[in-house]
């Protein structure tokens, strides 16, 4: 790896995209337009010792002894997700072999289990690694928005004990109040109506399977993520309410604690992460680089011109780790 510092500059310049104003725009647009290639991957199946399963998405390199990246999606996201894609695509390319798991759930069938995902989940994310590493390669993870906080959530709590050589965080809600506010309000309740739409239907499965884990009426009347969380993700997954879910599973108060190389790369423009929530060189480790471009929405980083594409985000990944045989 590259020495430590604490600000990271991407080789490319500044993402120019002045025919796409705003960070809403930003993120919306590259969601539903941006030309991310077709992945043609094996399917893996991870059964987990507590009965339940995930399911991986791999790129296999030539080389057994090629670098492995894994990639954490974002909520309600999954291996098909459009930055998801680009990144893979390149870095398959560039000479890695990829691992895309998918959280409890997204991977197109129910997970056995009450349980589903969530931002603080630092044990699911060693899971996952652990069945990615291969013997004698070198193991990077890129952890996006809600797989980006509990990454980091992840190299905090393990410190030493992480097994990642680099990692990357794009996106990620480090302050999960700061930003379990901020998509409830104006605009922004548009991302609330989306992400509810799928998390419902996948908690009334789960409801239908394991009657009386949480109360129905509650769910049809719940419209913000604070509800949700209050009724589902908390109780579910080991938190008392809400508040004790976004307290104990922001990544932000622990980001001195983590040992690991790691670059965190946050917006100033994304409507779902509020700048102010955003860490200072202070409040992070040595091991720490932050990056904040002006632009890019919440996950969009289009460049270039009309429709843009989708090669910043992955161009800067593969600036930060390296490019196949070349780390190190």
């Amino acid at each position: 790896m590259k020495s430590t510092h604490h600000i990271f500059k991407n080789s490319f310049h500044e993402l120019n995209i002045s025919w796409l104003p705003g960070g809403h725009a930003q993120t919306i647009w590259p969601a539903l337009f941006g030309s991310a290639p077709i992945l043609l991957t094996r399917r893996e199946r991870w059964e987990l010792e507590d009965g339940d399963f995930v399911d991986a998405d791999w790129l296999d390199a030539t080389d057994p002894a090629a670098p492995v990246l894994v990639i954490f999606h974002g909520l309600e996201g999954s291996a098909q997700s459009h930055y998801a894609r680009a990144m893979a695509a390149a870095a398959f390319t560039a000479g890695y072999a990829v691992c895309l798991p998918h959280f409890r759930g997204c991977s197109g069938e129910p997970n056995r289990l009450p349980r589903a995902y969530h931002s603080g989940d630092a044990d699911e994310i060693e899971r996952m690694l652990l069945k990615a590493q291969k013997f004698g390669a070198a193991l990077y993870a890129v952890g996006v928005s809600l797989g980006g906080s509990a990454l980091l959530n992840y190299l905090a709590t393990r410190q030493t004990q992480a097994i990642v050589d680099a990692a990357l965080a794009v996106c990620a809600p480090l302050d999960l109040a700061a930003s379990g506010y901020a998509i409830g309000k104006g605009f922004a309740r548009v991302y609330t109506r989306m992400f509810l739409k799928t998390l419902k239907l996948k908690a009334a499965e789960k409801l239908q399977r394991f009657p009386g884990i949480y109360d129905p009426k509650k769910m049809r009347e719940a419209r913000t993520l604070y509800d949700f969380d209050n009724l589902f993700t908390a109780p579910l997954h080991g938190f008392s309410n809400t508040e004790d879910y976004w307290h104990r599973a922001s990544s932000k108060p622990k980001l001195k604690a983590i040992k690991t190389p790691t670059l965190i790369l946050n917006t100033l423009n994304d409507p779902l992460v509020p700048k102010e929530s955003l860490p200072t060189a202070a409040q992070v480790s040595a091991q720490v680089r932050l990056s904040t471009p002006s632009y890019g929405g919440h996950v969009g980083f289009a460049t270039g011109k009309p429709p843009g594409r989708l090669s910043w985000l992955p161009q800067t990944m593969l600036d930060y780790f390296g490019r196949g045989d070349a780390n190190g």
